[in-house]
């Protein structure tokens, strides 16, 4: 029987330093980095996304970044796909695949694939619209959060194309319990060596808040400014990631810049919290705290034993 190849995968809440230590481990293993980062996959996001700078780029090729526009759709069957693709030219210049992110969706799509898609029910669909125009977006959301509260708390209650989504597929059936196990499976195309960061959480806190308020300082709200000058609608999935959705009102001249700033702080950290619950429910997945290890060169330490212990044979 073929054995499946091993996969590094690098996850864990945002700013822990995820990518720092793959930079570090690329000065000592040759990898390349496949971004699992559901933001950073949009052209003109750059402040807020928390994308690579160019000396990381240089440091260490990133695949998967600024690969549409902002008012494309991007999913998590199109990042299976590009991802796997991205995987093999990897590995067939000799290098060593480390999937870096923390859009957990992403991460267990590549592994384990992804239930298909329920049958289109247009009466369903159509019973949605009219809750939402009658009641409005909120209701969607509403009703999502009582069906399944983590994964309403995922998304926007303004993302109705998403909540919608969400709201088919569990009128469609398998339970709580069949979508588990569905998720425990191990029996995808990779042996997974799947770790995560993470820190002391009042620390990380304080390490978002610093670092939110680094992007406005760094030219977010002038970002925000260009992507609205461009055309784009406030609505769109890319547009209510952390940073835009709060920024668009003081471009509106409805908010000012310490309450969106401020907002946005708070949105990071429980973005974070999320995170951390996801990926504690995840099959497999072991810890490193990033204090404890020594920063970034301490954790690339610990992910090359682990890369020389797992294997990286294609």
């Amino acid at each position: 029987m073929h054995e499946r190849p091993s996969l590094l995968i690098v996850a864990g809440p945002t700013g822990v330093g995820k990518r720092a230590a793959a930079v570090a481990l690329a000065r000592r293993v040759p990898i390349e980095v496949v971004s699992a980062d559901s933001r950073q996959v949009y052209r003109g996001m750059d402040v807020a996304t928390g994308k690579p700078t160019p000396a990381e780029q240089r440091a260490v090729r990133h695949h998967l970044i600024d690969v549409v526009e902002p008012d494309e759709r991007y999913h998590a069957a199109r990042f299976r796909a590009e991802a796997a693709a991205a995987i093999g030219d990897i590995r067939a210049r000799g290098r060593v695949p480390v999937i870096v992110g923390g859009t957990g969706l992403y991460v267990r799509a590549l592994l384990r694939g992804l239930d298909p898609a329920p049958p289109a029910d247009p009466a369903f669909r159509e019973e949605l619209a009219a809750v939402a125009a009658t009641r409005g977006r909120g209701a969607l959301h509403a009703r999502l959060h009582a069906e399944a509260p983590a994964l309403a708390c995922r998304l926007h209650p303004n993302d109705t194309v998403r909540v919608v989504r969400a709201l088919e597929r569990l009128r469609a059936g398998g339970g709580r319990a069949a979508r588990q196990e569905r998720w425990q499976r191990e029996d995808g195309p990779y042996a997974p060596i799947y770790v995560g960061l993470t820190m002391d959480r009042a620390a990380l806190a304080a390490r978002l808040r610093a670092r939110a308020q680094a992007m406005v300082e760094r030219g977010l709200l002038d970002e925000v400014r260009a992507l609205l000058a461009r055309g784009l609608d406030p609505a769109l999935p890319s547009m209510h990631g952390i940073g835009y959705r709060e920024f668009v009102p003081v471009v509106r001249g409805q908010a000012t810049v310490a309450a969106a700033q401020a907002l946005m702080q708070r949105d990071t950290l429980r973005y974070a919290k999320r995170q951390w619950t996801w990926f504690a429910r995840e099959p497999g997945i072991a810890w490193i705290d990033v204090e404890r290890a020594g920063g970034a060169e301490g954790v690339a330490t610990v992910l090359e034993a682990r890369l020389a212990q797992g294997g990286h044979s294609g």
